[in-house]
């Protein structure tokens, strides 16, 4: 199906719209000036199966890469969406492996051990 992904911020939502300018799915998300968290996808009923879906998931991710901003996939449809997709991946903001308690104290020098 042919549709056009637009942002909405004031619904805080990218689109896919008909041609005719319905609105055939939407992907909620929040964001900040560095990251965009993708929350909830929905397609209409009767476009599933069409490719709404994947042309939204696209054009959102698209934006959030033009845009420089990383991606947090809270979304199931999100998430699965760019495993399918590795060229993604690059996008998604990883979980900080350290936590302040392994940080060393401001001008402590480096630690050893575990």
């Amino acid at each position: 199906m042919d549709v056009t992904v637009v942002d909405n911020p004031p619904a805080g939502r990218f689109e896919a719209r008909t041609p005719t300018g319905e609105v055939a799915g939407f992907a909620e998300y929040t964001r900040s000036s560095s990251r965009i968290i993708f929350t909830h996808t929905e397609v209409d009923p009767a476009y599933k199966g069409t490719g709404v879906g994947s042309a939204l998931a696209a054009g959102a991710l698209d934006s959030a890469r033009a845009q420089g901003l990383a991606v947090v996939p809270r979304c199931p449809f999100i998430k699965a969406y760019i495993d399918r997709h590795p060229a993604y991946a690059d996008l998604v903001r990883r979980p900080s492996t350290s936590s302040p308690a392994h940080e060393p104290a401001p001008g402590a020098g480096p630690t050893t051990g575990p």
